[in-house]
């Protein structure tokens, strides 16, 4: 009777520690495998990382030429702005210069240039109110 029961307890263990065995391969393999599937998740977040990298490069590159364009062109447009304010000094100049020499020398011609510039300036007010409509 002892031999069957060191049978029985010897046929239990070897039935607990294969249960067992199954039971800590089968947990091995879902370890293995959501190890891999998280291995190619970083390794995806990885290259995001890396392309996300480059696009911020190449975005940071054309702002920088951007500003050096922007910049040329206000550079460009201070000078124009600056050529003409001197420009317009110079017009203003040589038109008093005119009006006084006009003025003081022929003063018939001078009341006809004026009313010859309101005329002009009535015409494009004109001009411009047709253009509108």
């Amino acid at each position: 009777m002892e031999t069957i029961q060191v049978l029985f307890i010897t046929a239990a263990f070897l039935l607990g520690f294969a249960i067992a065995w199954i039971w800590r391969t089968v947990t091995v393999f879902k370890i293995k495998k959501e190890l891999k599937s998280t291995k190619g998740y970083l390794e995806s977040e990885r290259l995001m990382k890396e392309t996300l990298n480059r696009e911020n490069l190449m975005i940071h590159q054309q702002r920088v030429l951007s500003e050096e364009e922007l910049n040329k062109k206000l550079k460009d447009a201070e000078a124009l702005n600056k050529f003409l304010d001197e420009s317009i000094l110079l017009l203003q100049q040589s038109n008093e210069e005119t009006e006084a020499l006009l003025q003081a020398g022929q003063p018939v011609i001078h009341e006809l240039k004026k009313k010859l510039i309101e005329a002009n300036n009535t015409i494009a007010r004109f001009k411009a109110l047709q253009s509108v409509k």
